[in-house]
């Protein structure tokens, strides 16, 4: 299957992993700066690779090879466009997350690849994390019973150093804040594992240390569910001195469970009613990662890969990303408008926050 990958920043690494480690056909990455490439391709021994061509123009990559599947690991701001464009010359995306930065570009993502008949996923790649996948499970054989209630708290550091890296981050057109970025995999996973349906949303995000960026570095909110459940989300990059945890509770009448580690990588805690001899091997399981995107990445392109070949969605595919997309901006919104807001949300985009702080 021939490859290309366009952005080649700070989490491209994990997806050139995904690649060598899933022997996709290498043909081509592109990025504004010609450097970022070169030493991209350096950190994973493919710099002297001469099948590997180098872009600036991603338009020009795509007329000028036959892709099979694209990777788009760009400013956050730029997802769309580059995703309509390669769908509509027929590609397969795998887009980092956010799928998009509004409403209306998610659902013309999700309606373009329909129409053209390619496959599209979000990069949500902790959904493939083992303890993830023992949560799922559980939820998927009723094991939690009626739930009551579930939370995410992502407390992370994130300094002037990490912002300056690249002028888009905080920027509400290219980027938003800390919920968006840094937060969206475990609101994600949230949503995912309590049903997907949300009812009514209420948040309330703040700048607290970062006055040099547009958008917020905190952020709390209360969800609620149609099927009854509540849940809270907590998302921040102000905890000092360095990243704390990534912690997703879940608690239902017959089952909790909480996962942590930095990423969701571990089970901390695991207690069902119906307890099993398999449940044994899930207390305490840790699942050691390299840096806090996780192991998912290999996985995700494994399942695309085997998605293309066979014609199935993806596990992870475009409407996962909206769902995503959907509840940071729902957050937003009620922050904007001072009030709970009623999902779906018709349409909403992180540049209408402009000027909130």
């Amino acid at each position: 299957m021939k490859y290309g990958l366009i952005g080649c920043g700070r989490i491209a690494t994990n997806h050139v992993k995904a690649v060598l480690n899933n022997n996709l056909e290498f043909v081509a990455a592109c990025d504004i700066e010609e450097s970022q490439i070169n030493n991209l391709l350096a950190k994973h021994g493919l710099d002297k690779d001469k099948a590997i061509k180098y872009y600036i123009d991603y338009k020009k990559m795509i007329e000028q090879n036959k892709l099979d599947l694209v990777a788009i690991a760009t400013e956050s701001g730029n997802h769309a466009e580059i995703a309509l464009y390669c769908i509509d010359h027929g590609i397969n995306c795998i887009i980092e997350k956010p799928i998009a930065m509004s409403i209306q570009e998610a659902d013309q993502i999700i309606r373009h690849a329909e129409e053209k008949g390619v496959k599209v996923s979000a990069c949500h790649q902790n959904r493939f994390n083992i303890a993830v996948q023992e949560m799922r499970k559980a939820v998927e054989a009723g094991r939690f019973g009626k739930l009551s209630h579930g939370s995410v708290h992502v407390r992370w550091n994130r300094n002037v150093d990490y912002y300056a890296q690249a002028p888009w981050r905080g920027k509400w057109a290219s980027d938003g804040g800390a919920l968006m970025n840094q937060c969206i995999h475990g609101i994600d996973l949230l949503r995912w594992m309590m049903g997907d349906e949300v009812e009514e949303v209420y948040g309330q995000t703040r700048q607290q240390f970062h006055d040099y960026l547009e958008a917020e570095d905190v952020g709390m909110a209360v969800i609620k569910f149609k099927n009854g459940a509540v849940a809270t989300i907590e998302g921040t990059t102000n905890v000092y001195p360095r990243n704390l945890e990534e912690t997703l509770y879940l608690f239902g009448e017959n089952g909790t469970v909480k996962l942590g580690g930095t990423s969701t990588n571990n089970i901390d805690v695991w207690q069902f009613a119906d307890e099993t001899e398999a449940d044994h091997k899930n207390k305490g399981l840790e699942e050691a990662t390299s840096n806090v995107y996780g192991n998912g990445h290999t996985s995700l392109y494994t399942d695309v890969i085997d998605a293309v070949k066979n014609d199935r969605r993806p596990y992870v595919d475009a409407v996962a990303g909206r769902n995503a997309l959907e509840l940071v901006l729902a957050i937003y919104k009620s922050q904007k408008d001072g009030k709970p807001v009623k999902l779906p949300l018709d349409d909403f985009a992180s540049a209408e926050m402009a000027g909130e702080f």
